[in-house]
């Protein structure tokens, strides 16, 4: 229902309902549980706000992803992509718009003055940190030190502005704010990780084997010292054939290289649930609830390489 909510709100706005295309976007969107635009809500309740003072940043939030993912596709070269219809012109259009469309919601006459001018300079910032992002995304990424530079600029800004918007107009501190923020870009990395390990395994082959150092298990396999290592290098760059694909798969998972990702997932939760156990909340429950949400894809990827019990490494 708060989906839908929020799918209303962007469809409400005068230019978008005079728009086909661009509303057939937002009427496609599907909700996921752990969507980021869930966190502004989950922010707001958390400092002691009611789940209506969140919706202006939730369908910003909407608008951002929405937004990111039609570029996304254009940088990617994804062959889904909406640009495989209507052209990179007009999607990167419509991507800018629903940037616009973004601030217009958060523009909420409800929304007290000085709090719009703070949640719009958050949004702002999201938006720019997450196209540099992309844009340093164009290029691989030669080392795991520029790999984590490029995933801090891209995934991190949108889940901790996300957080930081909804903690405002729940009337928190700017210092509650920042430090959610801190636990949503937390967040973000775990999420940037999560997809790259997922993705890697899928078949057929993604996007992320074109740029293969913007990967971190493919980067791993690429560079850490193990037997199959010149292999994995003769494979990934064949993965157009789905018996070159299979053997390289096979090697991220015996080279160590998910498991790696999932080490470093460990340590992100553990971080974020320190700061979580730090701060000052009203309702800790939808936070918590948030962090919940990180451990199942977590999980799978423990499963994935043998362990059993995967909840006894949260300890």
């Amino acid at each position: 229902m708060r989906f839908e909510k929020l799918k209303s709100r962007i469809l409400g706005l005068p230019q978008i309902a005079s728009w086909p295309q661009v509303g057939e976007v937002v009427q496609r969107t599907v909700h996921r549980e752990s969507a980021v635009w869930e966190y502004p809500v989950a922010a707001c309740r958390a400092v002691g706000g009611g789940e209506e003072a969140a919706l202006p940043a939730a369908a910003a939030v909407l608008c951002s992803v929405i937004s990111i993912h039609l570029v996304d596709d254009i940088l990617d070269e994804d062959p889904r992509g909406d640009y495989r219809i209507l052209g990179p012109g007009q999607v990167s259009n419509h991507a800018l718009a629903f940037q616009a469309a973004g601030h217009l919601l958060l523009n909420d006459p409800e929304v007290p003055l000085e709090v719009r001018a703070v949640v719009h300079a958050s949004f702002a910032e999201m938006s720019l940190s997450t196209c540099f992002g992309q844009g340093l995304d164009t290029r691989e990424a030669e080392g795991e030190e520029e790999y984590w530079r490029i995933v801090e600029c891209k995934t991190p800004p949108l889940f901790g502005e996300a957080l930081r918007m909804g903690a405002l107009l729940g009337g928190a501190t700017a210092e509650t704010a920042d430090r959610l923020a801190c636990l949503g870009r937390i967040l973000g990395r775990s999420v940037q990780i999560g997809d790259d390990a997922t993705d890697a395994l899928e078949t057929p082959a993604r996007a992320d084997w074109k740029r293969r150092g913007n990967s971190l298990p493919i980067l791993y396999a690429m560079t850490a010292p193990h037997p199959d290592r010149e292999e994995f290098l003769r494979l990934s760059t064949r993965v157009e054939s789905p018996a070159a694909l299979a053997a390289a798969q096979k090697i991220l998972l015996r080279s160590g290289a998910i498991s790696y990702c999932a080490l470093k997932l460990i340590e992100l939760f553990r971080e974020a649930r320190d700061l979580f156990a730090r701060l000052p909340l009203q309702e800790p429950e939808p936070i918590a609830r948030l962090i919940e949400l990180h451990h199942k894809p977590l999980e799978r990827l423990l499963e994935s390489v043998g362990v059993e019990e995967p909840a006894a490494l949260f300890a």
